[in-house]
């Protein structure tokens, strides 16, 4: 709930840095890359402060001891210390140089709710990645069984992980670079269909340079999962005031709902997940899994994330905002801005002449 208390406002104040469409572009390209930059140095820093608890091997000649359990305990609180004082940081750093602009005549929360709610291109965009969400998150919620249960890559795990990290930091310019030049809707569907068959790949050949491969390659497909919706996403806002040009103050709301269904999808995965394996008869803590389980795994990893990507680009098919759509509302909207500037100055000017008359 903190986090969400967090990212939603974090998130919304991209609307407020620049109206011009390629400045906002930058900023959500360059807000990802620090994002990701973050999560690749978290997860070095995790991967230090867990390894040191894990010195001893469980399996296959080696009992969990007590001591085993106190040292891990004692890296989980470690790491839970590091992770919030970086988020206080951070929400200071956010909050305190910031000043939000007061938008004036803000409609009331019910109604903006009901007009974003009926707005097709939010819509759209939303449900097809609420799916693509959903495949990425099966795959990042059950890869750590898969490497340890069906592919016999536990000892690489952690190496696996920052070559995914290292490889969306990289490539987020390149996404970057790519929407400018064919597209943000191109983008999309050149940038999310990269994962499916190296998945698949994993799943066939579970060796270490295969894995190490799909690693690179997942790099490109989380980075342009994590980049085009939230570059997509001022565009509908912008699609949204051109069709109700006296709607004020609704940028959270669209904000707000879809941090809700990015959660969404990460509780639909978890619970796929977890139903699945325990019905495939997955025992926590075993050194090795039935063989029902190792299928489940392959299962999550390939076949269902390929699936929901699948249903979640036919979706995106419909979003109706192309480049020459994205064009012309910005246009649109500039004149609109031209004319409520003139009707602002020419009010100013008559009540500043008024009382000579």
């Amino acid at each position: 709930m903190v986090t969400g208390c967090f990212h939603v406002p974090y998130s919304a104040l991209t609307m407020f840095l620049s109206i011009d469409q390629k400045e906002r572009d930058s900023a959500t390209a360059y807000r990802m890359t620090m994002e990701v930059l973050g999560t690749l140095v978290g997860a070095a820093i995790q991967g230090q402060i867990v390894a040191s608890a894990h010195t001893l091997k469980h399996c296959p000649t080696h009992n969990i001891s007590a001591g085993y359990l106190g040292n891990s305990s004692g890296a989980e609180i470690v790491k839970s210390l590091v992770h919030s004082q970086d988020y206080l940081s951070h929400a200071v750093s956010v909050t305190v140089p910031s000043q939000e602009p007061r938008t004036e005549k803000q409609i009331p929360f019910y109604r903006g709710f009901i007009l974003v709610m009926r707005h097709g291109p939010y819509l759209t965009l939303t449900a097809a990645f609420l799916f693509i969400t959903v495949a990425i998150q099966l795959v990042q919620s059950n890869f750590v069984l898969f490497c340890t249960y069906a592919a016999d890559l536990r000892d690489h795990f952690q190496n696996i992980v920052l070559t995914i990290l290292v490889s969306a930091v990289i490539s987020i310019p390149l996404w970057q670079w790519f929407l400018q030049r064919f597209g943000k809707k191109t983008a999309a569907f050149c940038g999310i269909t990269w994962i499916m068959p190296f998945t698949l790949m994993l799943v066939f050949i579970p060796n270490v340079v295969v894995a190490y491969v799909v690693a690179v390659s997942s790099g490109l497909s989380v980075a342009a999962s994590l980049l085009l919706p939230w570059s997509m996403l001022p565009d509908v806002v912008d699609d949204f005031r051109l069709a109700n040009p006296y709607s004020k103050g609704h940028e959270a709301i669209f904000y707000s709902f879809y941090v809700f269904f990015t959660k969404f999808a990460a509780g639909i995965s978890l619970g796929v997940s977890t139903l699945c394996l325990e019905f495939a008869g997955y025992d926590t803590g075993a050194c090795k899994q039935p063989a029902p389980v190792v299928y489940t795994l392959k299962l999550l990893i390939g076949a269902a994330p390929v699936a929901f990507i699948v249903t979640g680009l036919m979706i995106l098919l419909l979003y109706p905002i192309s480049e020459d759509v994205r064009l012309r509302n910005k246009l649109c909207l500039e004149e609109l801005r031209r004319l409520v500037c003139s009707e602002w100055f020419s009010t100013n000017l008559k009540k500043k002449l008024l009382p000579n008359h």
